[in-house]
């Protein structure tokens, strides 16, 4: 290899213009002997740098080391180092590394305080109650212990009623407590369908919890101006149905859950704010059971980021079979975006319409609707639904819409009954200079199976009935027809209600007792007792004018007044089953006890007849 070939970069270039070194210049030392003696003086500089103690404030920890993460194997906050504010640069060193993919998620959580008793109160003012604004108003529900506090509004708030008590000590608390009980089905169905009205703002909706909603507003908030634009408008729309809400955006679920709760309002949190943030919030913040929180705060931890300064191998070996509720460590990891937690939305309800466009105005969309509801059974029938509501919707050509709705009892894909079901209906549609469109809509669907019961391929399953109530309905109005239901409610009277035939078939009772007569009157009867005996039912009494002598007799069945549907005062009432002289099966209670301070002598009632 002559000169011309070697490489540029190992051949120093020619200086003509300098003038040559006077004398021999010194020999520089090897590459190499040079890199081993940077080496030395740097591992002699790390060994003999001091180590940390105990009790040693963050500030004066090395560069290299994480200031706040979960786990760390360094000493928590002393007392004075906990006052001192986080650095600035806490996102760039928390910890392990963090997800950033996760990280870059933005997640919308809407939490509502008061969801169960602004529904109550909002039922409660279309029935024409009133009450006013400090009258403290508290729901109820059904606890291991008697019952609980489910929610409250403003006024019991301020006289310290606190949801998850019991009872009798917010009574105790407050005397003057209006008491009901909270029908949590409906307000998780109410819930449901608030998620999926959310869908205007993102597609991915889900329930959080029994008050909250949590939404995927990822590349979303752009399309409305910005975060804090949206959560306005989110806030707004909420406020015009009546609903109180608090709103937050973090990057994780958990995050955003812990702001919306324990934050400012409508707060949005950037990915490199969010260990500084979370830091100051308590550890009630982090989605635990009760009784785990009590024990981190006995243990000294009450922020989330005296619990992130503990080593993770302590809270490994505290928590490691605890679930996920239980589990700090674990919470911690999906707050920090350490840990997925993906959403999980559901599915769309199914919608199932069709439509005939026409070539020219019409005046009756009578002679279409058959093809119609052949076409709309047909394709409820492959997703295997059946309609509950059904809607018949016309486009005059003067742009004006008219439309008319049936309802059946059960869920049907007949076409022939659905179609029956709009006669006399449609003729009180105004077709104005005519139509050029007809839509048919199931705008309630539900499941509908196809099982036989029969060998001739039949199923006695009711279907004719429902048929009958559909026509009747159809004929006379949704409020003609009425079917009994039976009421979660020991108190006889009060054990059934009386709704549409229409309406939802509500949750069946099972601890309904059996031994009740067949009838029972309106209002019970009083009768006149002739013969009493210090136990059991009288031995002889007069009823209608007729004297009854008791030859057997089954019983007590004693039925306390549900106190908080009951006058203070109000007397438990004692059941008989009697069969008397002439073998008639009576069922006569005694209305209170003697001497229970709460009236006179008792009084006796029949109550109902056995067949």
């Amino acid at each position: 290899m002559n000169h011309e070939s070697k490489l540029p970069a190992l051949v120093p270039p020619r200086n003509t213009t300098a003038r040559p070194y006077p004398g021999p210049r010194p020999t520089p030392p090897d590459d190499l002997d040079r890199a081993i003696a940077a080496l030395r003086q740097a591992l002699e500089a790390e060994v003999g740098r001091p180590r940390l103690k105990p009790g040693t404030a963050h500030s004066q920890r090395p560069d290299r080391r994480p200031d706040w993460r979960a786990g760390s194997d360094l000493p928590r906050h002393s007392p004075d180092s906990a006052q001192r504010p986080l650095p600035q640069n806490t996102a760039q060193n928390s910890g392990p590394a963090l997800d950033r993919p996760l990280l870059a998620r933005r997640v919308t959580v809407l939490h509502f305080p008061r969801f169960s008793m602004e529904r109550w109160l909002r039922a409660a003012q279309r029935r024409g109650e009133e009450f006013p604004d400090d009258l403290a108003i508290a729901l109820a529900v059904e606890g291991a212990h008697g019952p609980v506090i489910h929610a409250t509004n403003r006024a019991a708030e301020q006289q310290g009623v606190q949801i998850g008590s019991r009872v009798v000590d917010m009574r105790a608390l407050c005397p003057d407590l209006h008491l009901d009980f909270a029908d949590t089905r409906a307000d998780l169905a109410a819930l449901d369908r608030l998620v999926l009205w959310a869908r205007r703002w993102c597609p991915w909706t889900a329930r959080d919890g029994d008050r909250g909603i949590v939404m995927d507003t990822t590349g979303s908030d752009h399309l409305l101006g910005g975060e804090a634009a949206m959560l306005r408008e989110i806030e707004e729309r909420l406020s015009a149905l009546g609903l109180s809400s608090t709103l937050a955006v973090a990057p994780t679920h958990g995050a955003a859950w812990a702001l919306a709760r324990f934050g400012t309002a409508r707060e949005i949190c950037a990915a490199p704010d969010l260990p500084q943030r979370m830091a100051r919030l308590p550890v009630k913040a982090l989605r635990l059971t009760g009784d785990t929180v009590l024990l981190l705060q006995r243990l000294g931890l009450k922020t989330v980021g005296d619990l992130a300064a503990v080593p993770r191998l302590s809270l490994a070996r505290r928590f490691s079979r605890a679930p996920l509720a239980e589990n700090p460590l674990l919470r911690l990891d999906q707050m920090m975006g350490r840990l997925a937690e993906p959403i999980s939305a559901p599915e769309d309800p199914p919608r199932f319409a069709v439509r005939s466009r026409l070539a020219e105005p019409v005046q009756d969309p009578t002679a279409w609707l058959p093809d119609l509801c052949l076409e709309l059974c047909g394709g409820m029938a492959a997703a295997g639904y059946g309609a509950r509501r059904l809607r018949v919707t016309v486009y005059r050509t003067d742009g004006e819409v008219s439309w008319a709705e049936v309802a059946t009892a059960r869920p049907s894909r007949d076409a022939s009954h659905l179609r029956r079901l709009f006669d006399g209906k449609l003729d009180r549609i105004d077709p104005g200079f005519g139509f050029d469109l007809i839509t048919l809509s199931a705008t309630v669907v539900e499941k509908l199976q196809t099982i036989q019961t029969r060998l001739d391929r039949q199923a006695d399953d009711g279907a004719e009935l429902g048929k009958l109530v559909d026509r009747l309905t159809a004929r006379l109005g949704g409020g003609a027809l009425r079917m009994p239901t039976a009421r979660s409610s020991h108190i006889p009277e009060r054990a059934e209600n009386w709704t549409a035939a229409t309406a939802e078939a509500p949750p069946p009772v099972h601890d309904a007792p059996s031994e009740r007569p067949l009838r029972l009157f309106d209002h019970p009867e009083e009768v006149r007792v002739l013969y009493a005996v210090p136990e059991g039912p009288p031995a002889q009494f007069v009823w209608r004018r007729l004297t009854f002598k008791v030859s057997r007799f089954a019983g007590p069945e004693r039925v306390a007044p549900e106190w908080w549907a009951d006058l203070p005062g109000t007397r438990l009432r004692d059941y008989y089953r009697v069969e008397t002289h002439i073998g008639r099966r009576i069922w006569l209670y005694r209305d209170g006890v003697l001497g229970d301070g709460r009236g006179d002598i008792p009084r006796w009632f029949v109550h109902g007849v056995f067949a």
